[in-house]
């Protein structure tokens, strides 16, 4: 998915899309300590959605609210996804060649202003949940849009909600506002979080192999579009859309209005972050009051991200993260499995025992 990269500019009210190219004349050098600062803080906002979503994707599991129901993704999902995701990469890198970027832009600020709301909101539910003065009074609702009558009358909508969830919706709308007005990087971080470990919550692998599946095909996938092309780069620096999180490498320098950022896409959090939600999964099935494969594809995205990390900042090239990722979050967990004698039922019994 989106690669990482470095010193790529984001709009934020005081700059603009002029300034996404690398080795620009006159560009701000960031410190040591501006860089090690963006990179840490990159690398501390990609693990909080994996392990949060994770643990909430256990619960999810079992949830009877239609609202968290978790999306399977089967192995013929996870064959097809590199191919969808090739083809709508390339569609957005054709539209941005041929039509304004202003125009386009603001169609998607307007589309990702409402998923941004209901993605935020969903993830404060829980905290509001414990915050929330047991002495008001917390009012239920019902949305309700039906089509046809009497008989043939079929239900089009049907969300219930309270007041909780009216509180997380206004306080999402405030952020959302901020961001399609400012383009603020913490605005665009709130959502890309929200929208990261909701995915990671919600988005269910059915077996260990349809991780394996996935994850190898968006392997080559993320290879081929940043190595063999300037695509990937291009759309994720034209894109101005909560779909990557960013940090400012000069933020000791120019503070909260600080331009030049390092960035890593939601893909390199989501894709992985599933297949670890998988695993901690799996570990909850097997019964034995361990997390020990969750805990390893955790240290082994820790290692993979840092590896990732270390190769753009000692080549000054945007790197697919993946291409880090995919060997460590699948391989130390296999090997693992092989040592204790559980690899056949790590890819066997998984879907038997229903944990999805």
């Amino acid at each position: 998915m989106a690669d990482v990269e470095q010193n790529a500019a984001v709009p934020d009210g005081s700059s603009n899309g002029s300034d996404a190219v690398n080795g620009t004349a006159g560009r701000f050098v960031s410190s040591a300590e501006g860089t090690a600062l963006a990179y840490g803080s990159l690398l501390l906002m990609a693990l909080l959605p994996i392990f949060f979503g994770a643990l909430r994707s256990v619960g999810c599991s079992k949830s009877k609210n239609a609202s968290d129901m978790p999306e399977t993704i089967t192995s013929r999902d996870a064959a097809r996804f590199p191919i969808i995701a090739s083809c709508t990469l390339f569609g957005l890198y054709l539209f941005f060649k041929i039509f304004s970027q202003e125009y386009i832009n603001l169609l998607l600020s307007m589309y990702f202003f409402v998923l941004g709301i209901l993605a935020l909101s969903h993830t404060m539910s829980p905290f509001m949940c414990r915050v929330f003065p047991a002495q008001l009074p917390n009012k239920q609702y019902q949305l309700l849009f039906t089509q046809g009558s009497g008989e043939s009358k079929e239900e089009i909508v049907n969300y219930e909600f309270d007041t909780k969830d009216l509180i997380c919706l206004g306080i999402s709308s405030v952020v959302g506002v901020w961001y399609v007005l400012k383009k603020h990087w913490i605005a665009n971080n709130l959502f890309g979080l929200a929208f990261a470990l909701n995915g990671v919550e919600l988005l269910h692998l059915n077996t260990v192999s349809t991780g394996c599946i996935l994850l190898g095909g968006l392997f080559v996938y993320d290879v081929f579009w940043v190595f063999g092309t300037n695509v990937m780069v291009t759309v994720a620096k034209s894109f101005e859309a909560p779909i990557k999180l960013v940090f400012p490498q000069d933020l000791l320098e120019k503070g909260l209005g600080a331009s030049n950022f390092a960035m890593l896409g939601l893909g390199d959090i989501v894709i992985p972050g599933i297949f670890i939600a998988l695993l901690l999964r799996f570990d909850v099935s097997l019964k034995k009051n361990t997390r020990t494969y969750f805990y390893t594809s955790f240290l082994a995205y820790i290692f993979g991200l840092g590896l990732t990390i270390f190769v753009m900042h000692t080549f000054k090239h945007a790197q697919p993260a993946l291409l880090y990722l995919v060997p460590a979050c699948v391989g130390f967990p296999v090997l693992l499995a092989l040592f204790k004698g559980e690899l056949t039922e790590m890819f066997s019994s998984h879907k038997k025992k229903n944990v999805q």
